[in-house]
């Protein structure tokens, strides 16, 4: 049984500090739609294009032009919040953000705050084998991101790249559920699996597609319960956000190295300001990059170039009726058909990829529990150590379900079996004509066996004599046959005839 809550943790502890603190976090994840065109314009989304070459007149806000939807980005996001389990508003409109960006042309960007397509849903966040928390999510809202100011290629002036303007963001916003640093890395990197299972987001947080702003408040132990119970922020200290986070990693510092800031200067006797913050992972300290505006400071009204948006209810129900298996339905399922541990589960269910590299060896090899071993302990520890994705495995499902299956029958041994895989890691080939060919099958004539251990023990009547006084000693005798047959000969028939021999 699942063991949901939303129950506060242990308090944080601080070095110096004259209380306990409680942190609590909220996250606003901008997550790019998986769109080969932009929000308002057929413009190309290609990562690492030549500057300013995938810009379409709409995205330089040339006189006259109109922005015209992607249908597919609003699918996107109506099927990342039925995989949220969220509400689908039917309705919903766009609204002009009024901010000064010096990289969006427009001099607004086009968002949705009042009415979004996606209203309030939740992410199971596990946090350790059997225990879990929800975090809510309060709403999720597409808007155009903006593009990239670039400062050092000139000691004078700064250059503007627009490839990324006009790109669809959902901004995925959680309620203020998140209570730890572990937490919320675990948030973003569930919600980052659960956008890669859709296929709406490929979650590379390295060119910026996955990055989220965190807010980040102080408080006493018993006032977030009080929160809860009132839904009344005063409970809570004065939040911080920090911006444009990119990695789990830089997000744990982040929230840790704020909150001590935080509570420095509360216990100096001093507030915290509202604002924006940016972290710096060399200096491990975040700095103020601006006072933190409210939505009136930001001048939204109704974006006049776009009718409210209106969608069917039959469409949204197709939508849903193609949704794939999601991560925890997969990882219940791997624990029930396979007899998988959570761990072994969570672990091949932890990317798509993986989990679909898994069902195709099981499937092949007839035996889940062999195959999730082969594959997490040779194949993962394997690519881990080239540093190769499961994209990049030189071995396909067919050749590793082969191996398995050679050492179900009994073929070969579980250490040739290793050898193997290694020869068609690095080389290529059929594994069953492998062990032809290279002479690797299982030795499993008994006489053979019986042969080389009759040799074993009659040149070593002292070590007999020992194994019978102290059984543990049989082991010597079985690696000896192992080592005289080239590890070929069958291991329980050599365990069996030395346990026969050793009595005699």
């Amino acid at each position: 049984m699942l063991d949901l809550s939303f129950e506060s943790p242990k308090p944080k502890t601080v070095a110096g500090a004259k209380h306990d603190w409680e942190l609590v976090i909220g996250m606003e994840v901008h997550a790019q739609i998986a769109t080969k065109a932009k929000l308002f314009s057929g413009a190309s989304t290609e990562f690492g294009s030549e500057p300013n070459s995938n810009v379409a007149f709409v995205d330089a806000a040339m006189p006259g032009m109109l922005p015209v939807i992607n249908e597919f980005c609003v699918e996107q996001a109506v099927r990342t919040g039925l995989g949220l389990k969220a509400d689908i508003n039917l309705k919903s409109a766009f609204d002009r953000k009024n901010y000064f960006y010096p990289d969006l042309p427009q001099g607004y960007q086009i968002s949705q705050l009042y009415h979004p397509i996606v209203g309030e849903g939740e992410v199971i966040v596990d946090m350790e084998p059997g225990v879990a928390r929800k975090v809510r999510v309060e709403r999720i809202h597409i808007e155009q991101d903006a593009g990239k100011s670039i400062h050092d290629m000139d000691p004078a002036m700064s250059f503007v790249d627009l490839n990324r303007t006009g790109v669809a963001l959902m901004e995925i916003v959680s309620r203020p559920d998140i209570r730890g640093p572990e937490e919320a890395a675990a948030y973003v990197g569930k919600l980052r699996q659960i956008l890669r299972y859709l296929g709406t987001c490929d979650g590379n947080m390295q060119n910026g597609n996955l990055r989220a702003d965190v807010n980040v408040s102080i408080c006493l132990p018993g006032q977030y319960e009080k929160f809860m119970e009132t839904g009344d922020f005063s409970h809570l200290g004065t939040r911080c956000e920090i911006k444009n986070m990119n990695s789990m990693r830089f997000i744990q510092q982040a929230i840790m190295v704020e909150a001590e800031r935080q509570i420095k200067i509360v216990e100096a006797g001093g507030e915290v300001d509202q604002e924006t913050r940016l972290y710096d992972p060399n200096k491990g300290e975040t700095r103020s990059m601006r006072s933190k505006e409210e939505a009136h400071d930001y001048r939204y009204f109704p974006c006049p170039d776009l009718l409210p948006l209106e969608i069917e209810q039959d469409w949204v129900d197709d939508i849903a009726s193609s949704l794939p298996e999601l991560p925890d339905a997969k990882k219940a399922r791997f624990v029930s058909d396979f007899g998988l541990s959570e761990y072994d589960a969570g672990v091949l269910t932890a990317d798509v990829v993986n989990a679909d590299y898994f069902e195709a060896v099981a499937a092949d090899a007839g035996d889940g529990k062999l195959a999730a071993n082969w594959v997490i302990n040779e194949l993962f520890g394997r690519l881990k150590k080239d540093d190769k994705g499961i994209e990049d495995s030189p071995v396909t499902p067919v050749q590793l379900a082969g191996v398995i299956k050679l050492i179900k029958s009994d073929a070969i041994s579980g250490k040739i079996g290793k050898d193997l895989f290694e020869i068609v890691y690095s080389e290529g080939g059929d594994p069953e004509k492998l062990v032809e060919e290279r002479g690797m099958k299982q030795v499993t004539d008994t006489g053979a066996i019986e042969t080389a251990l009759d040799d074993i023990i009659a040149a070593n009547p002292a070590q007999v004599e020992k194994a019978k006084e102290n059984p543990k000693l049989a082991g010597w005798f079985v690696g000896q046959v192992m080592k005289a047959t080239g590890g070929k000969a069958n291991p329980k028939v050599v365990n069996q005839l030395v346990a026969a021999k050793l009595k005699g």
